[in-house]
């Protein structure tokens, strides 16, 4: 696969970033085939961008429509631009878009949750351009995530189309995040990969360097600069190291972020200028714990959801901030970008706070038997023909590429998850992951720890994938979807388990990466009932008694952040509730419950090395 290289759109002396987002047309392509790139779209229809178009509209046909649907603007490119390098810059669409420039194709991208560009020049006019994206929301087993499709036929013999989300949460599509034209020199910087190697006995740091560039330059001079604006390294080259000493280290929740300034040299000019922001931290996995900077870290926080009102999976910077210091006021150090890469810029906000990030690819549910009786489900795993069926390896080898190339910087992404609750218990699963974990390690210049996220069905005595991962991590739902109502052993079926896993591999963390049960904001009861809010607190005590028992046990993410949006069915109303915060980030009960346990739990040493 070639290298992507896709380095953030930032402005900077040879460079100028325009921002295309703002209220675009938008029209349905009904019947198929419909409308093509060749002429303006005839309709009064708008859509604003970057959001879900989902949300945006009061009909309901529209909100729930499966199919093919076009987004268009017009741009102008100043005079002073047109002999740079021009690049437009999709942050994402989901799931697929082919991109069109004045009635010519641009680009094609399969693939909801990550960006990709393409230069321009060529197919630019003077004056007015006409930009139109053809997006479609389909999945089948073929994408990621996964979709049970099926096609139909109206009066007219039109095809219809029918999409049952193989996932508990909403299939939100539209341009997601922003739409960026941005200029380059023709002689340019193209990417730019940093590994720092730390030497914590003596406080320093080698940082390794690697330079892609288009073009040709005579040289590339590398300047560091610390947060105080001091030149603490400098180097010159493609490939070279730059040593820092007395190294500040990025640490959970006390960040500390250097910047790497790129300069391209031709003829004795600067030619180009990047900056990228890097911090400087070790990330290991030894004799059962997670080590960040030498000291056992305990992963406390979140799965979570891109998930807002209006905007659905549209970038919503506002509530990324809000959650952001919702998170920290309670102790929490972490969270899981569950079930795919969040944007850049919560990326770029998580390195900035200190956030630990388990960075995720969209390959959640990969089953073909999608659903919450999970008792069912485990008296016949050895049946499930779900690696027979899927045809989705292409996909996956995709995103974990485009997934590790954008965010192998950030020093915030400890650990990548390369599923969640797949059918790593049936047959065939180990052959189908094995290859997917070995590319990740390949392509990972940092080397960070892989996991993926077992399903309940995924025990000690089904399990036939654990093996491939350096962290074990789990979702649990005792008490919920098994023994819905009942606590009472809890406790001692958590434990059991744990101490399973921690006997078949000892040298293993484990973590929670979900254990949770859906309640309603204001639905209290003297019993405990499900769906209360003291259930819900009840819940999580006696999960974290059996946590502070295991002696590898190495972090708790409670699903979920705040409660979202989900497909319609009987098991939800309006979404999951399952939130330690509401929708519009109201706490509930056991937000004050988690805010007490974890601010008494320090984010490094809690459980010390044997």
């Amino acid at each position: 696969m070639e290298e992507i290289n896709l380095l953030y759109p930032i402005t900077t002396n040879t460079r100028v970033v325009l921002d295309l987002d703002g209220v675009w047309k938008f029209q349905v392509e009904e019947p198929v085939g419909s409308i093509t790139e060749d002429n303006p779209l005839k309709t009064d229809e708008v859509m604003a961008v970057p959001a879900s178009f989902n949300d945006q509209t009061d009909k309901p046909a529209l909100r729930e429509h499966n199919g093919y649907f076009w987004y268009e603007t017009n741009f102008e490119v100043a005079d002073i631009l047109q002999d740079q390098r021009l690049v437009l810059r999709f942050g994402s669409v989901t799931h697929e878009a082919w991109v069109y420039l004045n009635g010519k194709k641009l680009t094609h991208h399969k693939g909801g949750f990550t960006p990709f560009e393409v230069e321009v020049n060529d197919f630019l006019v003077p004056g007015k351009n006409r930009l139109s994206v053809r997006v479609s929301n389909l999945l089948d087993y073929t994408t990621l995530p996964v979709g049970n499709f099926s096609e139909t036929k109206d009066e007219n013999g039109d095809p219809q189309y029918s999409v049952d989300e193989n996932f508990d949460f909403y299939n939100y599509a539209g341009i997601h995040r922003p739409v960026k034209l941005y200029s380059t020199p023709k002689d340019y910087i193209s990417d730019v990969t940093i590994v720092p190697d730390v030497n914590l006995n003596d406080g320093s740091a080698n940082v390794n360097f690697d330079i892609d560039t288009g073009g040709s330059f005579d040289d590339i001079e590398i300047k560091i600069i610390d947060e105080n604006n001091n030149e603490v390294g400098t180097a010159k080259g493609t490939s070279t190291n730059v040593e820092i000493n007395n190294v500040h280290l990025w640490q959970p929740l006390n960040a500390y972020i250097y910047t790497a300034k790129i300069i391209g040299i031709k003829n004795g000019k600067i030619v180009d200028t990047y900056e990228e922001p890097f911090g400087v931290r070790k990330v290991e996995v030894k004799s059962g714990r997670f080590l960040i900077n030498g000291e056992p870290f305990y992963f406390k926080g979140f799965g979570k959801h891109e998930d807002t009102y209006v905007n659905g999976k549209g970038l919503n910077e506002a509530y990324n901030v809000l959650d952001i210091k919702l998170m920290k006021s309670m102790g929490a150090n972490s969270f899981r970008t569950s079930h795919y890469p969040y944007s850049d810029e919560m990326m770029r906000l998580c390195d900035r706070e200190g956030i630990v990030v388990i960075e995720e690819t969209p390959a959640v549910g990969l089953m073909v038997d999608f659903g919450f009786d999970i008792a069912n489900k485990m008296d016949k795993i050895d049946e499930d023909p779900t690696w027979s069926k899927l045809k989705t390896g292409d996909a996956h080898r995709q995103v974990i590429h485009e997934m590790i190339d954008r965010d192998k910087n950030h020093a915030c992404v400890v650990m990548w998850s390369i599923s969640n609750e797949s059918a790593h218990y049936a047959p065939g699963a180990h052959e189908y992951f094995e290859p997917l974990f070995k590319l990740a390690r390949e392509l990972d210049p940092q080397k960070r720890p892989c996991t993926y996220v077992a399903i309940m069905m995924t025990l000690p005595d089904t399990d036939k994938c654990t093996d491939l991962v350096d962290v074990i991590s789990l979702n649990r739902y005792y008490g919920w979807y098994l023994t819905n109502g009942d606590l009472s052993k809890v406790t001692d079926t958590v434990l059991q388990e744990l101490n399973q896993w921690q006997s078949k591999y000892p040298d293993k963390p484990i973590i929670y990466t979900e254990y949770g049960a859906d309640t309603i904001a204001g639905v209290h009861s003297p019993y405990n009932e499900p769906f209360s809010e003291e259930y819900q607190v009840e819940y999580y005590k006696k999960y974290s008694t059996a946590f502070d028992e295991v002696k590898n046990f190495t972090g708790e993410q409670v699903w979920n952040f705040a409660d979202f949006q989900t497909k319609f069915g009987i098991q939800r109303v309006q979404g999951n509730k399952k939130g330690i915060f509401t929708r519009s980030r109201e706490p509930k009960m056991a937000a004050k419950y988690l805010s007490d346990r974890w601010n008494n739990i320090p984010n490094l040493g809690f459980k010390k090395l044997k």
